[in-house]
């Protein structure tokens, strides 16, 4: 069954997603090199509770933290731990809130210094894949077109697609339907109508798309050992242009004055 928002309670999304962004904001000002995971994790739940959210990940099916914390080859679900970040580390912060009864979710892969030019461009093309995903968010597409549009820019550069994990609805619960794959075949799925709130979130590896579970039940990790990235936004489905409920305004502001 999938839940169509009235214009109100896209309002009320809108607020949750931009707590999301701001506690993005609050990761940029501190993610360096020699900072231990969990402590991006104290910042973001402590944030997210001054302002009126509670941390929508923190218990979710006994995720036991705030914020996914996925460094390199992990792709999704990272737990915060001990890890201080090192230089030449790529790092997803994925963070959900829940404000009003409803969710925001998004996600954001940060480098730690210098990185190699072939991981900037797995960085810079998964977080295009996001945004040609996003522009096919219209009334009367189908959702194979956003599906379809990831895939071909991740697969035309050389990279991946993993298949396991998938976009969501978002609303009242954290993950609705539909599921928003990040491959598909244009004009195939559900039409997309106005009202549909949904998580596009491309996770896109360098090498193979073949993933694995640690065993702590969350952490998901390339199989190749390469590294994966992770861009998400929730959107509105409007006529003509997709609304974006999240944003990285406050990230990428923080991350262009360091």
């Amino acid at each position: 069954m999938i839940y169509y928002k009235t214009a109100e309670e896209i309002e009320l999304l809108r607020l949750s997603n931009m707590l999301v962004a701001k506690t993005h904001g609050e990761i940029a000002k501190i993610i360096r090199a020699g900072i231990a995971t969990i402590e991006l994790d104290r910042v973001a739940e402590e944030f997210i509770r001054d302002n009126g959210g509670i941390p929508g990940f923190l218990g979710y099916g006994g995720f036991p933290n705030t914020l996914c914390i996925s460094v390199n080859d992990t792709v999704v679900h990272g737990i915060p731990s001990n890890y201080e970040l090192r230089d030449g580390d790529i790092v997803s912060v994925d963070c959900g809130v829940v404000m009003n009864g409803y969710y925001g979710d998004s996600a954001y892969t940060f480098t730690i210094g210098e990185i190699p030019e072939e991981t900037k461009k797995l960085l810079q093309v998964t977080k295009e894949a996001l945004y040609l995903g996003i522009e096919k968010a219209v009334s009367g597409n189908r959702l194979g077109d956003i599906s379809f549009a990831v895939q071909n820019h991740a697969q035309s550069h050389g990279f991946s697609v993993v298949r396991e994990m998938v976009g969501h609805g978002v609303g009242k619960k954290l993950h609705e339907k539909p599921e928003v794959p990040n491959y598909g075949k244009r004009g195939r799925g559900i039409v997309l109508k106005e009202g549909l709130v949904i998580a596009i979130e491309p996770m896109i590896n360098m090498g193979k798309k073949e993933i694995y579970q640690e065993d702590d039940g969350w952490t998901i990790k390339t199989k190749d050992g390469k590294p994966s990235a992770h861009f998400e936004h929730t959107i509105a489905v409007r006529k003509g242009k997709a609304d974006i409920l999240s944003s990285f305004e406050f990230v990428e502001e923080v991350l262009n004055n360091k």
